[in-house]
């Protein structure tokens, strides 16, 4: 089997100030997060990662050179977040008022139209998440992986690897460093195992 531990970055200032959209603004940990990725390195101490991939953002970065630390992270632009276009550093309520029909069209089917009216649709974030996924699974037909990613990738991911539907995709919550394990085999395909688990 090949277990994909799979880790939303800790809490940068944007999540703390009301949850704002980051996607691909480069934002740091706060002092919470930097915490938050030390307790999760007690948590995978004893895992031995066959590969650790990270994307490229400072936020994703710094919690998994903490969260493993003697291991190599491989990074990986495929891993970015998603381009939130005009949410980027505004609130939920925030950009909702300023152009509620983008919202609306989003929340109706995520997988055509483009975050924010200008970012990045979840069916062109799928494309990226698929290839790298084929090639993961090319390198690493079992053993474990760890994933260090965003919000809205895994998310999005975990909708694709569980056949929930995009448009479904906030139902799955994603906690900042926390860890979720999801199981493949080639018979039965994709598992959840854990969801995020602290301990």
């Amino acid at each position: 089997m090949l277990k994909i531990y799979l880790v939303r970055h800790g809490e940068t200032s944007y999540n703390a100030d009301g949850n704002r959209y980051c996607g691909i603004t480069d934002v740091e940990l706060t002092e919470k997060g930097r915490r938050q990725a030390g307790d999760l390195a007690s948590l995978l101490k004893e895992i031995p990662f066959d590969a650790v991939y990270s994307s490229p953002l400072q936020r994703a970065r710094l919690t998994a050179a903490t969260a493993v630390p003697h291991a190599s992270v491989q990074v990986d632009q495929r891993l970015i977040e998603l381009d939130f276009g005009n949410w980027e550093g505004k609130t939920r309520a925030e950009f909702i008022e300023e152009a509620p029909e983008v919202w609306d069209s989003w929340n109706k089917d995520p997988e055509k139209h483009p975050a924010g009216g200008c970012g990045e649709s979840a069916g062109q974030l799928l494309e990226r998440l698929q290839d790298f996924m084929a090639e993961l699974h090319k390198n690493h037909p079992s053993g474990n992986v760890l994933l260090v990613a965003h919000n809205a990738v895994n998310r999005f991911l975990l909708a694709s690897m569980l056949e929930v539907p995009l448009r479904n995709y906030r139902k799955l919550v994603q906690e900042n460093s926390s860890l979720t394990i999801v199981g493949y085999e080639e018979t039965e395909g994709y598992s959840l195992l854990k969801l995020n688990c602290r301990g």
